[in-house]
């Protein structure tokens, strides 16, 4: 493919239409309805006659049927056309004359595309030569699976094709490289191995249990993440996990999350398990009478809130319905969001470049869309929001792009994207400037002039979501965690029985140091021993032997590095205390 292509979407776009043709014709009766570009290629659901059950088998055939076709896809031509032309086309298919009366309701143009004897109702955007722009090694169909139409329970299951699609068959190679290395990584499969979390069918999907060596792990980050905010002047609150309906129809997240609420009935009260934090941080700022002296107010609660998310949309710890966050709101003048913002951001660099994933990384400054509707406050309140959230984007030197209608209901904010060791983004770190909240719960302080002001809040959360985060670890380090972040950082292992006093010896000193040790003293031969350290991802593991009892030192060896040699116990211990200290990644 031409290296000049803007848009790879136009392209991706391109081959969705393309896939419908070859399998119309290789079909006779099925019925495609809609077929747009994806973030790595394309999709298109169709509905088979009854007498077809495709399968990923049948991929093969329909992609050769595609390249074939593609020689002929010199040029897209379009038409605009009225209601009754278009449903006249297609007044064999239902699922396009559903489509046609949603752009009549609308009051859109209706257009047809046509590109090797192929028309489809569309509103356009292709590759204006396919076949010549479209290498035919350039692209894939990978898989098949069930989609409702429209994505609604209560609609037909169509069958969805899948596709991939790159500029170049070196680029299409190294997308499925990684995407094999991901699956090696995916946490789903690490987490049981490694013993980090659990998924129970009795307590439900999306409510992942998190085991022992998962809670070291998510102690670490949350112990860090305290650390980096008690310097800067954060206090601690707690808050209960079910609050009365008034609270979030006052907030405005009743509206906003509607059947993603639960609700919880009490005696005589309705309550609701809380979906977010900030409502109740509101009502520990509104029970104190604080002045312009004490502003900021900040308050920092790693606090589960609970989202009734769709049961197909849950996987492992990315998409959970019980959402620990690192959740701070800070409360400030206006004059001080930059002041804040910086903090803030300060403290990001700082974790990130401590997990190590400051490479690459970029920033959404995220504002309202057009459909006002959606958001909370006034045009001015919103005007006033961005501007300063903008600033601070620039006094603070962050990469930043304007995304449209990506902003949270009561504000805008600042999403900082992460790219993981294979390549990956992942939208983590969140700073949102919030003007509307103050104001529906009529929240204030007392100025120079002893006059009520109203303070602004800034939402801010560090890693996100604590389930999704650890996650995101587990597939970047693919479980080979760092020494400070391992649930256990050394496995002593002595050759004989003769070496199990020293080890026990060893294990007692590196235990008192603060270091989580095992002593592996099972009747399994010793090269089993090592083999199980590794496939558990062990950063250091300490073998003792004759020559070591000899030497009255020990022998230690690292994951990453191999064997390093004789030590004695004091320099082992140094050595990894120092590491951990350092959080080195």
């Amino acid at each position: 493919m031409s290296q000049n292509i803007e848009n790879l979407a136009l392209v991706r776009h391109t081959l969705a239409h393309l896939l419908a043709k070859a399998v119309n014709e290789l079909y006779p009766g099925t019925k495609n309805t809609i077929g747009p570009a994806i973030d790595d290629g394309f999709y298109y659901d169709f509905e088979f006659p009854a007498d077809v059950k495709l399968s990923d088998k049948d991929l093969p055939v329909i992609e050769k049927k595609m390249k074939g076709l593609l020689k002929s896809w010199t040029k897209f031509t379009h038409k605009e056309v009225a209601t009754d032309e278009a449903k006249e086309f297609f007044k064999d298919h239902p699922y396009k004359i559903e489509l046609i009366e949603e752009i009549v309701k609308k009051d859109e143009k209706i257009t047809l595309y046509t590109c090797g004897n192929f028309t489809d109702l569309c509103r356009g955007g292709h590759a204006e030569n396919p076949a010549k722009e479209i290498p035919s090694d350039s692209f894939k169909l990978t898989r098949t699976a069930g989609a409702y139409w429209k994505g609604s329970e209560n609609n037909k299951m169509l069958t969805r094709i899948y596709g991939l699609a790159f500029s170049t068959k070196e680029e299409l190679d190294y997308f499925e490289t990684m995407r094999v290395e991901a699956e090696k990584r995916d946490h789903k499969k690490l987490g049981k191995e490694l013993k980090l979390f659990t998924i129970s069918p009795l307590i439900g999907a999306g409510l992942p249990l998190i085991q022992p060596k998962g809670m070291i792990i998510r102690d670490e980050i949350q112990n860090y993440l305290w650390e980096l905010h008690k310097r800067k002047g954060y206090s601690k609150v707690w808050t209960p996990h079910i609050a009365k309906e008034q609270l979030y129809i006052t907030s405005g997240h009743a509206a906003k999350f509607g059947d993603e609420l639960f609700k919880v009935t009490g005696g005589e009260e309705k309550f609701i398990l809380k979906p977010m934090n900030c409502p109740h941080h509101m009502q520990i700022f509104a029970d104190n009478q604080f002045s312009y002296r004490d502003m900021p107010v900040r308050y920092f609660e790693p606090a589960t809130v609970y989202r009734d998310e769709k049961s197909g949309q849950l996987g492992g710890l990315t998409r959970v319905r019980s959402i620990t966050q690192d959740d701070g709101h800070l409360f400030c003048r206006v004059s001080q969001i930059n002041e804040e913002v910086g903090t803030i951001v300060h403290i990001i660099k700082t974790f990130y470049t401590t997990i190590g994933l400051m490479e690459d990384y970029w920033v959404r400054l995220s504002v309202r869309g057009d459909d006002k509707s959606k958001y909370l406050g006034s045009d001015e309140v919103w005007a006033q929001a961005e501007s300063a959230l903008e600033a601070s984007a620039k006094e603070n030197d962050l990469p930043y792009k304007i995304g449209k209608g990506e902003a949270a209901f009561y504000g805008p904010k600042l999403d900082f994207m992460f790219k993981d060791s294979i390549g990956r983004e992942w939208q983590l770190a969140t700073i949102q400037c919030d003007f509307n909240l103050p104001e529906r719960f009529d929240l204030s302080f007392t100025n120079e002039k002893s006059e009520k002001e109203r303070p602004v809040v800034i939402h801010r959360a560090i890693s996100g979501s604590l389930e999704r985060f650890l996650g995101i670890l587990i597939e970047h380090f693919a479980g080979k965690f760092p020494v400070w972040l391992s649930p256990v950082q050394a496995r002593i292992i002595p050759i004989a029985e003769s070496h199990h006093e020293k080890a026990l010896e060893v294990f007692e000193k590196m235990r008192n140091a603060d270091i989580r040790v095992e002593v592996e003293l099972s009747k399994d031969g010793f090269g089993k021993k090592i083999r199980q350290a590794k496939v558990e991802h062990i950063p250091y593991f300490i073998i003792i032997g004759d020559k070591d009892i000899d030497a009255k030192k020990v022998t230690l060896e690292s994951r990453d590095a191999g064997q390093i040699g004789q030590l004695t116990d004091e320099e082992i211990i140094t050595k990894i205390t120092q590491e951990i200290k350092d959080r080195k990644s």
